[in-house]
């Protein structure tokens, strides 16, 4: 079967029948050329008013991509119709299998923004033979198209983190419904004003049906989502609550305590390396290490304190009774004042504060776990990227990535 017989069973060229084809040679690429022309009477649609005519105005010839066949890259000469609308005048012909304008056919764009999902744009381009620019373009259009402005109705809660866009502490947010999985909206920065055009995007009336926003403590997201939700109840998340109890109690005991043990050097250095040996919870330990936690605790009654102390802040977030999580706080935050423990007091009074959006917790058992899952895999995102310059580009990346589960 010749070349071109191949070609036209899997054309799909409506409209068109091929009137020459040959085969060229550039670089190490081997091309088939084929040269498409009108099918005589064919009805022919208006991009204006969609009405149907057979009558023509002109042509144009124009060079196209199609998918590659065999080892044969596929160009296309087409010419180009504009028809004699009654009504609207001289307008290109509507194609199924081509868009305006375009240089590459439909089912070759289809192909490179499925691509796209696997791998990066430098990589595609170099599969197809395009220009990346190229490609970043047919993969953004086909995304804006399938993803449309995200359906916001019903959306109860929420769940707010940030994450590294660039180097040089540059961040952007992120907001995720949790119930759905799927991300509501992404936006560069972590300030207040930032994250206001999701709230806006989002509507008063939405605003007052918001239940619960889940968060780190982070100020501004705070104050922001009062501000639009007074009436959503704010959940802090264990994960970022335990780690700065980590860094400013935990850590900051330990150095004052290798401080005290300048004269006795072993035992100094057995503290100061006891960093992430204090910071792990028990199930996490390698073997062998449960021994040496117990005799640093057992050696150390500061550090047995807010190491304890540090377990029973974790079960404030195990409560599942507003009542009980009440009377754990104030325990908690009794002992943690009798301690005399300098760092640990701090801590708390700085902690006090923010206690309703601990006990929230609750009445809305939610973490950001599954929005720190999600940063991970935008993280994997960027780098199979290379990195992104264009912004809202990457953000439709992130949402195609989590396009949510049914309700």
């Amino acid at each position: 079967m010749a070349l071109h017989e191949s070609m036209s069973r899997l054309g799909g060229w409506e409209g068109y029948e091929v009137e020459q084809e040959w085969e060229e040679v550039r670089g190490q690429q081997r091309w088939c050329v084929i040269r498409l022309s009108p099918i005589r009477g064919w009805p022919r649609c208006c991009t204006g008013c969609g009405g149907s005519t057979a009558l023509i105005h002109d042509l144009q010839p124009r060079r196209v991509r199609d998918l590659p066949l065999f080892e044969y890259c596929v160009e296309l000469i087409v010419p180009r119709v504009r028809v004699a609308c009654t009504q609207c005048g001289p307008k290109l012909e509507r194609l199924a299998w081509l868009a305006p304008y375009a240089r590459l056919t439909n089912r070759l764009a289809g192909s490179v923004a499925r691509l796209c999902q696997v791998a990066s744009i430098l990589h595609v381009a170099r599969f197809f033979g395009l220009d990346w620019k190229t490609v970043k373009q047919v993969d953004r259009v086909h995304l804006e198209r399938t993803l449309g402005p995200v359906d916001l109705d019903g959306v109860r809660v929420i769940a707010l983190d940030e994450f590294a866009i660039q180097k040089g502490h540059r961040y952007a947010t992120v907001i995720v419904e949790p119930t759905r999985k799927r991300v509501l909206w992404v936006g560069r920065g972590r300030g207040r004003e930032d994250v206001r055009p999701f709230f806006e995007l989002l509507g008063p009336a939405r605003c007052q049906a918001l239940q619960a926003a889940v968060m780190d403590m982070n100020a501004g997201y705070e104050l922001e989502v009062r501000a639009h939700c007074p009436a959503a109840a704010i959940v802090f998340d264990l994960f970022h609550v335990v780690a700065k109890y980590g860094r400013e109690v935990i850590d900051r005991v330990r150095v004052d305590r290798a401080n005290e043990l300048r004269a006795d050097r072993p035992q100094r250095r057995i503290v100061k390396g006891a960093r992430w040996l204090l910071l792990k919870n028990r199930d996490s330990l390698a073997p062998g290490q449960d021994v040496q936690l117990d005799e640093l605790l057992a050696a150390n009654h500061s550090l047995f304190v807010v190491y304890v102390l540090r377990d029973a802040l974790k079960q404030l977030w195990q409560q599942r009774h507003p009542a009980q999580a009440a009377l754990a706080w104030r325990s908690w935050y009794r002992q943690a004042l009798r301690s005399r423990i300098d760092p640990l007091i701090r801590f708390a009074r700085r902690l006090r504060p923010y206690a309703p959006g601990i006990l929230a917790h609750s009445l809305y058992p939610l973490g950001t776990n599954l929005i720190e899952g999600i940063n991970n895999k935008i993280k994997v995102i960027k780098r199979v990227a290379y990195g992104f310059r264009d912004d809202q580009y990457f953000f439709l990346k992130i949402r195609a990535a989590f396009p949510g589960v049914g309700r």
